[in-house]
Formats: structure tokens, sequence, C-alpha cells
């Protein structure tokens, strides 16, 4: 295996919940590196674009609203088979369905507010990364 990258989000929910730096030591304490990372509040066309794949979903003027109601913190992961890693950590997208010590278990709330994003294959990573960092942002 070799050293790959991945995209992950500390959503709105578990930003204004206090369980930022919770989250921050799971990454770490679980072998990731964080390449770099953000805080920012997305606008509607930012969050609107960046979930545009979903744009034909009924879910998508919900998850817009939710991605915008507050801060966001924005990582890139390294590890080896970091994608699948950091899903592994996250957990179900459920959190009634995520296993007991996962991120979404412990700190989501509902399948809407599920307190994390994560990149789901190598092609939405690199799209994921590129849409909040530039190529100066990370080391």
């Amino acid at each position: 295996m070799s050293l790959q990258s991945t995209f992950a989000i500390i959503k709105p929910d578990a930003v204004s919940d206090g369980n930022t730096g919770k989250i921050i030591a799971a990454i770490e304490e679980n072998g990731f590196r964080i390449a770099a990372m953000k805080k920012i509040h997305l606008s509607q066309a930012q969050a609107g674009g960046f979930y545009a794949v979903h744009k034909e979903r009924p879910f998508f003027g919900e998850l817009v609203e939710f991605m915008t109601e507050g801060p966001v913190v924005c990582m890139i992961l390294e590890k080896e088979d970091a994608i699948k890693a950091w899903r592994d950590l996250m957990g179900a997208t459920n959190p009634e369905q995520a296993a007991e010590g996962t991120l979404r278990k412990l700190y989501g709330a509902n399948i809407g507010r599920n307190a994390t994003h994560g990149s789901d294959a190598e092609d939405t990573a690199a799209f994921e990364t590129a849409f909040f960092f530039s190529n100066l942002e990370h080391c």
C-alpha cells in the first residue's frame, strides 16, 4: 500500500456541538496525518457547488441549508489506504446504523446531521480537495 490522500469535513453540527477537537484527536489517534486544515463558513453558492452531484436529489436543499448554518472544518488527511480508513472511522452515513466507536455514532444525530463527510473514491477526493484547497495550502 502507498500513502493516499482523502478529503474530510467536520460538519456544522459537530462544530457547533464542540466536538471538533475530539474528532481531530480521533483522526490523529488513528494514524492520519493532517496535511491541511481550515475552518470556513460556506456560502449557499459554495455549498451548492460542492454538493452539485446531489442537485437532483430531494435532500439537496436541506443539505445546502445545513452546510451553511455554521462553520465547517475542512481537511486533507493522509494515510495508507486513507479513503477507506477515513470512511471506516466515520462509520455509516446514518448514525443509527453506524458501528460503536465511529465518529458518526459518537457525534451524529441523524442521517442528515451526521457530523462528518469523507470522499468515497480517489476521483472524488481529488475534486473535493481542489474545491477547498490550493496546492499552496497543503504540505
